[in-house]
């Protein structure tokens, strides 16, 4: 694996410190644009969908999801490092 750059490491220290839905709401929207938060909310409700057993055709209609976007969140569920599953899991 290749090692992180500082910046991430710090990002991701950033995220674990956020103690709040509003604290990580504000944190957000100030990091990202409208757009790169969309693609976020999306891909989120992509792997909620598949997790459920959703087919592509189903999840395109309901989240208008393109199927490149859906493809790559299912290879991230079944071969990715266990980030969208592990939190699926917890929201059980």
């Amino acid at each position: 694996m290749l090692k992180q750059p500082e910046s991430l490491d710090a990002l991701y220290r950033t995220l674990i410190s956020l103690q709040t839905e509003a604290e990580c709401k504000k944190f957000l929207e100030d990091l990202c644009t409208i757009p790169e938060l969309h693609s976020l909310a999306q891909r989120w409700s992509v792997a909620r969908l598949l997790h459920e057993g959703k087919t592509f055709n189903e999840i395109m209609t309901e989240v208008g999801a393109s199927s490149a976007t859906i493809s790559r969140v299912n290879r991230c569920l079944m071969y990715g490092s266990g980030g969208y599953r592990e939190m699926l899991e917890k929201q059980e």
